[in-house]
């Protein structure tokens, strides 16, 4: 059977190119979803052209029993999962610390943090030898923002990812002798549609000449770094923080 893998946020930017990427490997899918279900439609028609078997589900990640039950329905579907791949998140607005009030901390640290943690649970309890599974791999999203600070951005999403990185390096050593790796992919700036929720769409051009690549990163750049480290090629890597930032 093949190896299944479930992609929380798959309906754009990297999440969509590493579910495209995945299903020409071969991957048996899993696309998480919470509102773009035109958008994730599309997806899986791609990676059904592609031969693979594929389902989508709406959930949001920072909702424990909405994740609870999409995990059950990868369990009717599949009856096994093989990598997650914490892609799942958002950010606000641009503004300084001080206009941010508690609510929007709230909403970053719930889809960022609380989202990658309850699908990292559920994973493991499916993954770990020590629970009768056959191993697995865990890939979080984090960002090159949780090293730089955002700052008169998004302290709030840097600080998020922050958190990211510190659950991938703690957890990566929690279960490293129960069959099951965990790592994470840090961007930079990349072009998708993220950067349009923060206000500013045409960020990249604004920030390119500070990357040292002088150019923004595509989805699919990112992606090749996420199929890597699901991969058995990187068998011998756990608690990596990957930055794939063109050397920002």
């Amino acid at each position: 059977m093949s190896r299944v893998m479930l992609i929380t946020g798959a309906s754009r930017g990297i999440g969509a190119a590493t579910a495209r990427l995945a299903a020409h490997q071969g991957y048996a899918l899993c696309l998480n979803y919470h509102q773009r279900e035109d958008a994730v439609k599309q997806v899986l028609e791609q990676v059904h052209a592609a031969g693979v078997s594929a389902i989508a589900v709406k959930a949001d990640v920072a909702d424990e029993g909405q994740v609870v039950q999409m995990f059950e329905m990868i369990d009717r579907e599949f009856g096994r999962l093989d990598v997650l791949v914490n892609n799942a998140g958002m950010l606000e607005q641009q503004m300084r610390l001080e206009q941010m009030d508690a609510a929007r901390w709230t909403r970053v640290l719930g889809a960022n943090v609380i989202g990658s943690f309850l699908c990292a649970r559920e994973a493991i309890k499916r993954m770990s030898t020590q629970r009768g599974g056959q191993g697995g791999s865990i890939i979080n999203l984090s960002s090159i923002a949780a090293q730089l600070g955002a700052p008169g951005e998004y302290i709030d999403y840097a600080a998020a990812k922050g958190a990211i990185d510190s659950m991938t390096v703690g957890l990566a050593r929690e279960v490293a002798g129960e069959g099951i790796r965990v790592n994470a992919v840090r961007p930079g700036v990349i072009h998708t549609e993220i950067h349009a929720s923060g206000g500013e769409p045409d960020r990249i051009e604004r920030v390119k000449a500070s990357v040292p690549m002088g150019r923004g990163g595509q989805a699919e750049e990112v992606a090749e770094a996420i199929l890597w480290l699901a991969s058995e090629r990187a068998s011998y890597t756990t608690g990596a923080l990957l930055d794939v930032s063109g050397g920002r």
